[in-house]
Protein backbone atom coordinates (compact mmCIF):
# COMPACT_ATOMS: atom_id res chain seq x y z
CA UNK A 1 0.00 0.00 0.00
CA UNK A 2 1.15 3.50 -1.07
CA UNK A 3 2.11 5.94 1.65
CA UNK A 4 0.07 8.64 -0.39
CA UNK A 5 -3.13 5.95 0.35
CA UNK A 6 -3.15 5.68 4.07
CA UNK A 7 -4.59 7.83 6.44
CA UNK A 8 -2.09 11.01 7.90
CA UNK A 9 -3.29 8.99 11.46
CA UNK A 10 -1.95 5.66 10.42
CA UNK A 11 1.37 7.09 8.96
CA UNK A 12 1.82 8.74 11.83
CA UNK A 13 1.42 5.69 14.70
CA UNK A 14 3.59 3.54 11.43
CA UNK A 15 6.85 5.87 11.87
CA UNK A 16 6.30 6.41 15.39
CA UNK A 17 7.40 2.95 15.84
CA UNK A 18 9.90 2.61 13.85
CA UNK A 19 13.38 2.77 15.73
CA UNK A 20 15.67 5.41 14.93
CA UNK A 21 19.57 4.90 14.67
CA UNK A 22 21.97 7.48 15.75
CA UNK A 23 22.37 8.76 12.77
CA UNK A 24 18.95 10.62 12.87
CA UNK A 25 20.57 13.17 15.80
CA UNK A 26 21.54 15.74 12.53
CA UNK A 27 17.55 15.41 11.43
CA UNK A 28 16.91 15.98 14.85
CA UNK A 29 18.74 18.91 15.73
CA UNK A 30 16.41 20.66 13.09
CA UNK A 31 13.13 18.90 13.92
CA UNK A 32 11.02 18.46 17.07
CA UNK A 33 11.04 14.95 18.65
CA UNK A 34 7.80 14.55 17.86
CA UNK A 35 8.29 15.19 14.09
CA UNK A 36 10.77 13.22 12.70
CA UNK A 37 9.05 11.82 9.37
CA UNK A 38 5.48 12.34 10.31
CA UNK A 39 3.85 14.54 12.73
CA UNK A 40 1.17 13.20 15.55
CA UNK A 41 -2.26 13.78 14.02
CA UNK A 42 -4.62 16.44 14.74
CA UNK A 43 -7.29 15.29 17.48
CA UNK A 44 -10.28 14.71 15.64
CA UNK A 45 -13.40 17.42 16.92
CA UNK A 46 -16.15 16.00 19.22
CA UNK A 47 -19.83 14.93 17.71
CA UNK A 48 -21.22 17.67 20.18
CA UNK A 49 -19.14 20.12 17.87
CA UNK A 50 -20.40 19.46 14.64
CA UNK A 51 -24.02 21.23 13.92
CA UNK A 52 -25.85 19.16 11.57
CA UNK A 53 -29.49 20.12 10.44
CA UNK A 54 -32.07 18.00 9.15
CA UNK A 55 -31.17 19.21 5.64
CA UNK A 56 -28.02 18.35 5.86
CA UNK A 57 -28.44 14.91 6.48
CA UNK A 58 -30.83 14.02 4.08
CA UNK A 59 -29.60 11.88 0.96
CA UNK A 60 -28.57 14.77 -2.02
CA UNK A 61 -31.03 13.93 -4.89
CA UNK A 62 -28.46 12.89 -7.53
CA UNK A 63 -28.47 15.02 -10.29
CA UNK A 64 -26.70 15.40 -14.28
CA UNK A 65 -23.76 17.33 -14.16
CA UNK A 66 -24.44 20.22 -16.90
CA UNK A 67 -21.15 19.77 -19.10
CA UNK A 68 -18.89 22.74 -19.17
CA UNK A 69 -17.71 24.94 -22.03
CA UNK A 70 -14.48 24.63 -23.13
CA UNK A 71 -14.16 28.38 -22.22
CA UNK A 72 -15.84 28.06 -18.92
CA UNK A 73 -12.92 25.12 -18.51
CA UNK A 74 -10.20 27.61 -19.73
CA UNK A 75 -11.22 30.15 -17.81
CA UNK A 76 -10.94 27.92 -14.37
CA UNK A 77 -7.17 26.33 -15.57
CA UNK A 78 -6.37 30.28 -15.93
CA UNK A 79 -7.39 31.02 -12.63
CA UNK A 80 -5.30 28.50 -11.65
CA UNK A 81 -2.62 29.30 -13.51
CA UNK A 82 -2.69 32.84 -12.04
CA UNK A 83 -3.45 32.32 -8.53
CA UNK A 84 -1.13 32.42 -5.56
CA UNK A 85 -0.23 29.22 -5.75
CA UNK A 86 -0.21 28.84 -9.25
CA UNK A 87 2.66 31.79 -9.63
CA UNK A 88 4.50 29.84 -6.55
CA UNK A 89 4.67 26.50 -8.32
CA UNK A 90 5.92 28.74 -11.64
CA UNK A 91 8.10 30.50 -10.05
CA UNK A 92 9.80 27.40 -7.96
CA UNK A 93 9.84 25.61 -11.25
CA UNK A 94 12.10 28.05 -12.68
CA UNK A 95 14.57 28.02 -9.74
CA UNK A 96 14.51 24.13 -10.21
CA UNK A 97 15.53 24.54 -13.53
CA UNK A 98 18.24 27.08 -13.58
CA UNK A 99 19.26 26.14 -9.71
CA UNK A 100 18.67 29.10 -7.87
CA UNK A 101 18.14 28.02 -3.97
CA UNK A 102 18.25 31.76 -2.83
CA UNK A 103 15.35 32.75 -4.90
CA UNK A 104 13.74 29.74 -4.33
CA UNK A 105 14.69 30.12 -0.24
CA UNK A 106 13.03 33.58 -1.00
CA UNK A 107 9.57 32.54 -2.75
CA UNK A 108 9.05 30.57 0.16
CA UNK A 109 9.77 32.81 2.87
CA UNK A 110 7.34 34.80 1.03
CA UNK A 111 4.60 32.33 0.75
CA UNK A 112 4.58 32.04 4.24
CA UNK A 113 4.38 35.48 4.77
CA UNK A 114 1.65 35.87 2.72
CA UNK A 115 -0.33 32.63 4.11
CA UNK A 116 -0.17 31.25 0.65
CA UNK A 117 -1.05 27.51 1.56
CA UNK A 118 2.09 24.80 0.18
CA UNK A 119 1.32 21.58 -1.85
CA UNK A 120 3.68 18.59 -2.05
CA UNK A 121 4.85 19.78 -5.27
CA UNK A 122 5.96 23.10 -3.55
CA UNK A 123 7.65 21.42 -0.62
CA UNK A 124 9.48 18.99 -3.06
CA UNK A 125 10.69 21.34 -5.19
CA UNK A 126 12.36 23.33 -2.61
CA UNK A 127 13.74 20.12 -0.74
CA UNK A 128 15.44 19.26 -4.16
CA UNK A 129 16.48 22.66 -5.17
CA UNK A 130 18.02 22.98 -1.17
CA UNK A 131 19.94 19.88 -1.54
CA UNK A 132 21.64 20.05 -4.91
CA UNK A 133 25.82 19.57 -4.70
CA UNK A 134 25.99 23.22 -5.14
CA UNK A 135 24.12 24.09 -1.97
CA UNK A 136 25.48 25.89 0.83
CA UNK A 137 25.61 25.08 4.75
CA UNK A 138 22.82 27.93 5.02
CA UNK A 139 20.75 26.27 2.19
CA UNK A 140 21.23 23.15 3.56
CA UNK A 141 20.02 23.87 6.70
CA UNK A 142 17.12 26.16 5.44
CA UNK A 143 16.54 22.87 3.42
CA UNK A 144 16.31 21.35 7.35
CA UNK A 145 13.79 23.61 8.60
CA UNK A 146 11.44 23.67 5.06
CA UNK A 147 11.36 19.75 5.63
CA UNK A 148 10.21 20.29 9.67
CA UNK A 149 7.42 22.73 8.00
CA UNK A 150 6.44 20.42 5.95
CA UNK A 151 5.63 17.89 8.34
CA UNK A 152 3.86 20.60 10.60
CA UNK A 153 1.33 20.87 7.84
CA UNK A 154 1.05 17.32 7.63
CA UNK A 155 1.69 16.74 3.98
CA UNK A 156 2.34 13.30 3.41
CA UNK A 157 5.75 12.46 1.86
CA UNK A 158 6.09 10.61 -0.70
CA UNK A 159 9.41 9.25 -3.05
CA UNK A 160 10.96 12.28 -3.92
CA UNK A 161 10.51 13.66 -0.50
CA UNK A 162 11.84 11.00 1.04
CA UNK A 163 15.15 11.23 -1.68
CA UNK A 164 15.03 14.78 -1.27
CA UNK A 165 15.59 14.62 2.34
CA UNK A 166 18.45 11.55 1.88
CA UNK A 167 20.38 14.53 -0.12
CA UNK A 168 20.35 17.04 2.53
CA UNK A 169 21.89 14.72 4.67
CA UNK A 170 24.66 13.12 2.11
CA UNK A 171 25.46 16.85 2.36
CA UNK A 172 25.84 16.74 6.10
CA UNK A 173 28.03 13.34 5.24
CA UNK A 174 25.39 11.22 6.94
CA UNK A 175 25.09 8.16 5.27
CA UNK A 176 23.68 6.75 8.00
CA UNK A 177 20.20 8.78 8.17
CA UNK A 178 20.23 9.15 4.47
CA UNK A 179 20.33 4.99 4.96
CA UNK A 180 17.58 5.50 7.33
CA UNK A 181 15.41 7.47 5.40
CA UNK A 182 15.33 4.81 2.26
CA UNK A 183 14.35 2.38 4.76
CA UNK A 184 11.42 4.36 6.44
CA UNK A 185 10.44 4.85 2.84
CA UNK A 186 10.17 0.80 1.75
CA UNK A 187 8.87 0.11 5.37
CA UNK A 188 6.17 2.67 4.43
CA UNK A 189 4.94 0.98 1.23
CA UNK A 190 6.95 3.58 -1.03
CA UNK A 191 9.10 1.27 -3.69
CA UNK A 192 12.69 3.07 -3.27
CA UNK A 193 13.69 3.98 -7.11
CA UNK A 194 17.60 4.04 -7.78
CA UNK A 195 18.31 7.48 -7.02
CA UNK A 196 17.02 7.02 -3.49
CA UNK A 197 20.43 4.65 -2.56
CA UNK A 198 22.43 7.11 -4.45
CA UNK A 199 22.92 9.54 -1.10
CA UNK A 200 23.55 7.13 1.07
CA UNK A 201 25.75 4.41 -1.30
CA UNK A 202 27.99 7.39 -2.29
CA UNK A 203 28.47 8.97 1.25
CA UNK A 204 29.95 6.10 2.55
CA UNK A 205 32.05 5.24 -0.67
CA UNK A 206 33.28 8.33 0.39
CA UNK A 207 34.13 7.37 3.68
CA UNK A 208 35.57 3.77 2.46
CA UNK A 209 32.93 2.80 5.28
CA UNK A 210 32.59 -0.72 3.14
CA UNK A 211 30.33 -2.78 5.38
CA UNK A 212 27.62 -0.31 5.15
CA UNK A 213 28.16 -0.01 1.58
CA UNK A 214 27.21 -3.19 1.21
CA UNK A 215 24.40 -3.10 3.41
CA UNK A 216 23.07 -0.57 1.04
CA UNK A 217 24.05 -2.57 -1.76
CA UNK A 218 21.79 -5.68 -0.40
CA UNK A 219 18.89 -3.42 -0.06
CA UNK A 220 19.22 -2.52 -3.86
CA UNK A 221 19.25 -6.35 -4.79
CA UNK A 222 16.59 -7.00 -2.46
CA UNK A 223 14.31 -4.13 -3.37
CA UNK A 224 14.36 -5.11 -6.80
CA UNK A 225 16.12 -2.41 -8.22
CA UNK A 226 19.03 -2.79 -11.05
CA UNK A 227 22.19 -0.71 -10.17
CA UNK A 228 23.79 1.10 -12.73
CA UNK A 229 27.65 1.60 -13.63
CA UNK A 230 28.35 4.26 -11.71
CA UNK A 231 26.64 2.60 -8.28
CA UNK A 232 28.48 -0.69 -9.54
CA UNK A 233 31.95 0.90 -10.40
CA UNK A 234 31.81 2.41 -6.63
CA UNK A 235 31.11 -1.08 -5.02
CA UNK A 236 34.21 -1.63 -6.96
CA UNK A 237 36.86 -0.03 -6.56
CA UNK A 238 35.62 -0.01 -2.68
CA UNK A 239 36.46 -3.27 -2.35
CA UNK A 240 39.77 -3.20 -4.50
CA UNK A 241 40.80 -0.67 -1.77
CA UNK A 242 39.51 -2.77 0.80
CA UNK A 243 41.51 -6.25 -0.22
CA UNK A 244 38.14 -8.08 -1.19
CA UNK A 245 39.07 -10.30 -4.06
CA UNK A 246 36.32 -12.05 -3.35
CA UNK A 247 33.57 -9.35 -3.84
CA UNK A 248 35.61 -7.87 -6.94
CA UNK A 249 35.18 -10.75 -8.79
CA UNK A 250 31.16 -10.79 -7.86
CA UNK A 251 30.89 -7.20 -9.02
CA UNK A 252 33.17 -8.03 -11.99
CA UNK A 253 30.45 -10.49 -13.05
CA UNK A 254 27.46 -8.06 -12.49
CA UNK A 255 28.90 -5.49 -14.60
CA UNK A 256 29.82 -8.57 -17.28
CA UNK A 257 25.29 -8.43 -17.30
CA UNK A 258 24.33 -5.17 -16.59
CA UNK A 259 26.52 -2.82 -18.30
CA UNK A 260 28.93 -5.12 -20.27
CA UNK A 261 30.91 -2.49 -21.78
CA UNK A 262 32.33 -0.35 -19.48
CA UNK A 263 33.63 4.08 -19.53
CA UNK A 264 36.97 4.23 -19.40
CA UNK A 265 37.26 5.23 -15.61
CA UNK A 266 36.02 2.12 -14.74
CA UNK A 267 38.36 0.28 -16.74
CA UNK A 268 40.43 2.47 -14.93
CA UNK A 269 39.62 0.56 -11.69
CA UNK A 270 39.57 -2.11 -13.15
CA UNK A 271 43.37 -1.96 -14.13
CA UNK A 272 44.73 -0.96 -10.71
CA UNK A 273 43.09 -3.71 -9.09
CA UNK A 274 44.64 -6.27 -11.63
CA UNK A 275 48.02 -4.46 -10.99
CA UNK A 276 47.76 -4.64 -7.41
CA UNK A 277 49.23 -7.03 -5.24
CA UNK A 278 45.85 -8.13 -3.80
CA UNK A 279 44.85 -9.32 -7.38
CA UNK A 280 48.13 -11.52 -7.13
CA UNK A 281 46.87 -13.38 -4.48
CA UNK A 282 43.29 -14.09 -4.78
CA UNK A 283 43.12 -17.08 -6.67
CA UNK A 284 43.05 -21.11 -6.34
CA UNK A 285 46.39 -22.48 -8.00
CA UNK A 286 44.39 -26.04 -8.32
CA UNK A 287 40.93 -25.41 -9.58
CA UNK A 288 38.30 -27.65 -10.86
CA UNK A 289 38.51 -27.68 -14.32
CA UNK A 290 35.45 -30.26 -15.08
CA UNK A 291 33.66 -27.34 -12.77
CA UNK A 292 34.92 -24.30 -15.06
CA UNK A 293 34.07 -26.61 -18.15
CA UNK A 294 30.01 -26.96 -17.19
CA UNK A 295 30.25 -23.26 -15.66
CA UNK A 296 31.43 -22.17 -19.11
CA UNK A 297 28.36 -24.74 -20.93
CA UNK A 298 25.86 -23.63 -18.75
CA UNK A 299 26.25 -19.89 -18.88
CA UNK A 300 26.03 -20.08 -22.35
CA UNK A 301 29.79 -19.04 -23.29
CA UNK A 302 32.10 -16.26 -21.70
CA UNK A 303 32.37 -16.83 -18.59
CA UNK A 304 32.08 -19.66 -15.33
CA UNK A 305 31.51 -18.12 -12.45
CA UNK A 306 34.15 -20.49 -10.17
CA UNK A 307 36.37 -17.44 -8.81
CA UNK A 308 39.63 -16.17 -9.57
CA UNK A 309 42.04 -19.07 -11.19
CA UNK A 310 45.81 -19.31 -10.43
CA UNK A 311 48.22 -17.35 -8.44
CA UNK A 312 50.41 -14.36 -9.67
CA UNK A 313 50.76 -11.76 -11.64
CA UNK A 314 48.70 -10.29 -14.09
CA UNK A 315 49.40 -8.81 -17.29
CA UNK A 316 47.44 -5.67 -17.77
CA UNK A 317 47.40 -4.02 -21.46
CA UNK A 318 45.12 -2.10 -23.59
CA UNK A 319 44.29 -3.75 -26.84
CA UNK A 320 42.00 -4.37 -29.81
CA UNK A 321 40.51 -7.82 -31.72
CA UNK A 322 40.92 -8.73 -34.69
CA UNK A 323 37.61 -9.09 -37.21
CA UNK A 324 37.60 -12.08 -35.80
CA UNK A 325 37.52 -11.51 -32.56
CA UNK A 326 41.03 -12.62 -31.49
CA UNK A 327 43.01 -10.81 -28.81
CA UNK A 328 45.74 -8.50 -29.80
CA UNK A 329 47.53 -9.13 -26.76
CA UNK A 330 47.38 -12.77 -25.57
CA UNK A 331 45.95 -13.80 -28.68
CA UNK A 332 42.59 -15.59 -26.80
CA UNK A 333 39.83 -15.92 -29.25
CA UNK A 334 36.61 -14.40 -28.14
CA UNK A 335 33.66 -16.32 -27.78
CA UNK A 336 29.83 -15.62 -29.33
CA UNK A 337 27.92 -15.74 -26.15
CA UNK A 338 24.31 -18.10 -26.98
CA UNK A 339 20.77 -16.60 -27.27
CA UNK A 340 18.42 -19.34 -25.83
CA UNK A 341 15.59 -19.32 -28.18
CA UNK A 342 12.92 -19.38 -25.02
CA UNK A 343 14.19 -16.16 -24.03
CA UNK A 344 13.75 -15.11 -27.62
CA UNK A 345 10.46 -16.14 -27.47
CA UNK A 346 9.29 -14.73 -23.89
CA UNK A 347 10.56 -11.37 -24.95
CA UNK A 348 8.62 -11.66 -28.05
CA UNK A 349 5.81 -11.79 -25.81
CA UNK A 350 6.83 -9.47 -23.44
CA UNK A 351 7.60 -6.63 -25.64
CA UNK A 352 3.92 -7.90 -27.72
CA UNK A 353 2.27 -6.71 -24.44
CA UNK A 354 4.65 -3.81 -23.54
CA UNK A 355 4.01 -2.43 -27.19
CA UNK A 356 0.11 -3.41 -26.79
CA UNK A 357 -0.10 -0.96 -23.58
CA UNK A 358 1.69 1.81 -25.39
CA UNK A 359 0.37 1.79 -28.60
CA UNK A 360 -3.47 1.92 -29.35
CA UNK A 361 -4.28 -2.33 -28.65
CA UNK A 362 -5.97 -2.69 -31.80
CA UNK A 363 -3.46 -1.07 -34.29
CA UNK A 364 -0.64 -3.18 -32.91
CA UNK A 365 -2.81 -6.45 -32.82
CA UNK A 366 -3.94 -5.66 -36.42
CA UNK A 367 0.19 -5.33 -37.35
CA UNK A 368 0.81 -8.64 -35.32
CA UNK A 369 -2.44 -10.80 -37.69
CA UNK A 370 -0.40 -8.85 -40.86
CA UNK A 371 2.77 -9.97 -40.06
CA UNK A 372 1.25 -13.68 -39.60
CA UNK A 373 -0.18 -13.56 -43.15
CA UNK A 374 3.14 -11.75 -44.63
CA UNK A 375 5.95 -13.66 -42.97
CA UNK A 376 8.23 -14.55 -42.20
CA UNK A 377 11.29 -12.47 -42.86
CA UNK A 378 14.80 -12.71 -42.92
CA UNK A 379 15.97 -8.70 -42.53
CA UNK A 380 13.50 -5.71 -40.79
CA UNK A 381 14.61 -2.60 -42.23
CA UNK A 382 13.65 0.97 -40.04
CA UNK A 383 12.88 2.64 -43.08
CA UNK A 384 13.31 6.32 -41.54
CA UNK A 385 16.31 5.61 -39.89
CA UNK A 386 17.51 4.54 -43.09
CA UNK A 387 16.00 6.58 -45.68
CA UNK A 388 17.14 9.82 -43.39
CA UNK A 389 20.84 8.42 -43.29
CA UNK A 390 23.47 11.39 -43.87
CA UNK A 391 20.48 12.88 -45.59
CA UNK A 392 18.84 16.54 -45.23
CA UNK A 393 15.35 14.85 -46.83
CA UNK A 394 13.92 11.87 -46.66
CA UNK A 395 15.68 9.47 -49.62
CA UNK A 396 13.33 6.61 -51.24
CA UNK A 397 16.16 6.07 -53.71
CA UNK A 398 18.66 5.22 -50.87
CA UNK A 399 16.05 3.41 -49.13
CA UNK A 400 15.55 1.01 -52.01
CA UNK A 401 19.39 0.45 -52.55
CA UNK A 402 19.29 -0.71 -49.18
CA UNK A 403 16.30 -3.04 -49.48
CA UNK A 404 17.41 -4.49 -53.10
CA UNK A 405 21.16 -4.95 -52.10
CA UNK A 406 19.17 -7.25 -48.84
CA UNK A 407 17.07 -9.26 -51.50
CA UNK A 408 20.81 -9.65 -52.96
CA UNK A 409 22.44 -11.02 -49.95
CA UNK A 410 19.55 -13.50 -48.91
CA UNK A 411 19.21 -17.04 -50.00
CA UNK A 412 15.62 -16.94 -50.58
CA UNK A 413 16.64 -13.86 -52.55
CA UNK A 414 13.43 -12.43 -50.49
CA UNK A 415 12.74 -8.68 -50.12
CA UNK A 416 12.72 -7.49 -46.34
CA UNK A 417 10.14 -6.11 -44.34
CA UNK A 418 9.80 -2.06 -44.69
CA UNK A 419 8.70 -0.31 -41.55
CA UNK A 420 7.83 3.50 -42.01
CA UNK A 421 5.38 5.80 -40.47
CA UNK A 422 1.84 6.35 -42.46
CA UNK A 423 3.39 9.88 -42.89
CA UNK A 424 6.52 8.80 -45.11
CA UNK A 425 4.03 7.51 -47.66
CA UNK A 426 1.79 10.64 -48.13
CA UNK A 427 3.09 14.03 -49.28
CA UNK A 428 6.79 15.44 -50.18
CA UNK A 429 8.85 13.06 -51.75
CA UNK A 430 6.43 10.10 -51.83
CA UNK A 431 4.22 11.91 -54.35
CA UNK A 432 6.59 11.58 -57.11
CA UNK A 433 5.57 9.22 -59.87
CA UNK A 434 9.06 7.02 -59.78
CA UNK A 435 8.53 7.17 -55.63
CA UNK A 436 4.52 5.99 -55.96
CA UNK A 437 5.16 3.25 -58.43
CA UNK A 438 7.94 1.99 -56.00
CA UNK A 439 5.69 2.48 -52.82
CA UNK A 440 2.97 0.50 -54.53
CA UNK A 441 5.36 -2.40 -55.94
CA UNK A 442 6.35 -3.01 -52.05
CA UNK A 443 2.62 -2.80 -51.12
CA UNK A 444 1.69 -5.35 -53.43
CA UNK A 445 4.94 -7.99 -52.77
CA UNK A 446 3.21 -7.61 -49.18
CA UNK A 447 6.86 -6.52 -47.60
CA UNK A 448 5.18 -2.73 -46.33
CA UNK A 449 3.89 -1.77 -43.36
CA UNK A 450 2.91 1.63 -42.72
CA UNK A 451 2.07 2.48 -39.12
CA UNK A 452 -0.82 4.46 -38.11
CA UNK A 453 -1.07 8.09 -37.08
CA UNK A 454 -0.09 8.69 -33.72
CA UNK A 455 1.91 5.20 -33.42
CA UNK A 456 5.86 4.76 -32.77
CA UNK A 457 7.17 2.68 -35.21
CA UNK A 458 10.25 1.95 -33.29
CA UNK A 459 7.65 -0.52 -31.72
CA UNK A 460 6.86 -2.42 -34.96
CA UNK A 461 10.18 -3.05 -36.83
CA UNK A 462 11.71 -4.22 -33.04
CA UNK A 463 8.80 -6.70 -32.33
CA UNK A 464 9.22 -8.08 -36.05
CA UNK A 465 12.33 -8.79 -36.01
CA UNK A 466 12.49 -10.48 -32.38
CA UNK A 467 9.52 -12.56 -33.80
CA UNK A 468 11.11 -13.65 -36.77
CA UNK A 469 14.69 -14.03 -34.98
CA UNK A 470 15.97 -11.39 -37.86
CA UNK A 471 18.40 -9.00 -39.31
CA UNK A 472 17.18 -5.63 -38.06
CA UNK A 473 18.82 -3.08 -40.54
CA UNK A 474 18.58 0.34 -38.45
CA UNK A 475 21.13 3.15 -36.80
CA UNK A 476 19.13 3.79 -33.92
CA UNK A 477 21.61 3.01 -30.91
CA UNK A 478 18.14 1.83 -28.98
CA UNK A 479 19.43 3.58 -25.75
CA UNK A 480 15.64 6.25 -25.80
CA UNK A 481 13.13 5.53 -23.01
CA UNK A 482 11.25 3.69 -25.41
CA UNK A 483 14.13 0.89 -25.07
CA UNK A 484 14.77 1.29 -21.21
CA UNK A 485 10.99 0.34 -20.67
CA UNK A 486 11.65 -2.95 -21.88
CA UNK A 487 14.22 -3.24 -18.71
CA UNK A 488 15.97 -6.95 -19.64
CA UNK A 489 19.47 -8.11 -19.57
CA UNK A 490 18.23 -9.73 -22.48
CA UNK A 491 17.50 -6.78 -25.06
CA UNK A 492 21.12 -6.03 -25.45
CA UNK A 493 22.38 -9.48 -25.96
CA UNK A 494 19.78 -9.79 -28.74
CA UNK A 495 20.80 -6.61 -30.19
CA UNK A 496 24.08 -6.95 -30.64
CA UNK A 497 23.37 -10.57 -32.67
CA UNK A 498 20.44 -9.15 -34.63
CA UNK A 499 21.24 -5.77 -35.52
CA UNK A 500 22.92 -4.47 -38.54
CA UNK A 501 24.64 -0.94 -38.62
CA UNK A 502 24.61 1.36 -41.87
CA UNK A 503 27.50 3.49 -43.60
CA UNK A 504 27.30 5.16 -47.52
CA UNK A 505 30.36 4.75 -49.52
CA UNK A 506 31.06 6.20 -53.24
CA UNK A 507 30.20 2.64 -53.76
CA UNK A 508 27.02 2.45 -52.39
CA UNK A 509 25.84 1.32 -48.99
CA UNK A 510 28.17 -0.67 -46.88
CA UNK A 511 26.29 -3.39 -44.26
CA UNK A 512 28.58 -3.60 -40.78
CA UNK A 513 27.20 -6.47 -39.78
CA UNK A 514 26.57 -8.40 -35.76
CA UNK A 515 29.97 -9.39 -34.85
CA UNK A 516 31.03 -13.32 -35.01
CA UNK A 517 32.10 -12.60 -31.19
CA UNK A 518 30.23 -10.65 -28.54
CA UNK A 519 30.72 -7.59 -27.16
CA UNK A 520 30.80 -7.94 -23.36
CA UNK A 521 33.16 -9.06 -20.42
CA UNK A 522 34.49 -12.07 -20.95
CA UNK A 523 35.84 -14.95 -18.48
CA UNK A 524 38.31 -17.49 -20.41
CA UNK A 525 38.69 -21.03 -19.14
CA UNK A 526 41.85 -20.13 -18.30
CA UNK A 527 41.01 -17.52 -15.85
CA UNK A 528 42.14 -14.47 -18.74
CA UNK A 529 39.47 -11.42 -18.28
CA UNK A 530 38.71 -9.33 -21.33
CA UNK A 531 36.76 -5.85 -21.39
CA UNK A 532 35.13 -4.00 -24.03
CA UNK A 533 35.36 -0.27 -22.99
CA UNK A 534 32.58 2.64 -24.62
CA UNK A 535 35.80 3.82 -26.63
CA UNK A 536 35.49 3.17 -30.46
CA UNK A 537 32.65 1.54 -32.00
CA UNK A 538 34.10 -0.77 -34.61
CA UNK A 539 33.35 0.62 -37.44
CA UNK A 540 34.95 4.26 -37.66
CA UNK A 541 37.28 3.59 -34.89
CA UNK A 542 38.35 0.22 -33.40
CA UNK A 543 37.17 -0.65 -30.05
CA UNK A 544 39.49 -0.62 -27.24
CA UNK A 545 39.81 -3.50 -24.57
CA UNK A 546 41.55 -4.45 -21.65
CA UNK A 547 43.31 -7.58 -21.69
CA UNK A 548 44.65 -9.18 -17.74
CA UNK A 549 45.79 -12.56 -18.38
CA UNK A 550 47.20 -14.69 -15.19
CA UNK A 551 51.62 -14.70 -15.75
CA UNK A 552 54.60 -15.46 -14.06
CA UNK A 553 58.43 -14.40 -13.97
CA UNK A 554 60.57 -16.37 -16.37
CA UNK A 555 64.05 -17.74 -14.74
CA UNK A 556 64.79 -20.87 -16.12
CA UNK A 557 67.14 -19.65 -19.39
CA UNK A 558 68.90 -16.60 -16.96
CA UNK A 559 66.47 -14.25 -18.49
CA UNK A 560 63.45 -12.13 -16.91
CA UNK A 561 60.02 -11.84 -19.24
CA UNK A 562 56.42 -13.13 -19.13
CA UNK A 563 54.96 -16.05 -20.57
CA UNK A 564 50.84 -17.20 -20.25
CA UNK A 565 50.42 -18.83 -16.97
CA UNK A 566 49.96 -23.30 -17.37
CA UNK A 567 47.61 -24.59 -14.42
CA UNK A 568 50.16 -26.95 -12.51
CA UNK A 569 50.46 -30.46 -13.42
Amino acid sequence: MLASSLPSSLVALLFKSLPLSSSTTLLRSFLPSSHFLFPPPKPLPSFSSISLSTRAMKAPTPQTPTPQPQETQTRKKKAKRESPEGLLRFGLDMCSKHGDAVEAIRLYDDALEKGISLSLHHYNVLLYVCSSPSSTPETLEKGFQIYQRMMKDNIIPNEATFTSAARLAAAKEDGDMAFDLVKQMAMAGIPPRLRSYGPALFTFYKKMEVEKAYAVDAHIISSGVQPEEPELAALLELSAKAKRGDRVYELLQRIRVLVRQVSESTAGILRQWFESETAMEAGDELWDEEKVRVGIAEGGGGWHGQGWLGKGSWRVEDTNMSEKGVCGSCGEQLVTIDINNVETENFAKSLAVLASQREVRANFASFQDWLGKNGPFEAVVDGANVGLYDQHNFSFFQLNSIVNRLREMSPTKKLPLIVLHGRRVKGGPADSPNNKKLIESWRKAGVLYTTPPGSNDDWYWLYAAVRFKCLLVTNDEMRDHLFELLGTSFFPRWKERHQVRLTVSKNGPVFHMPPPYSIVIQESERGSWHVPTLVGDDIETPRKWLCATRLYLNKANGSEGFEAIEKPK
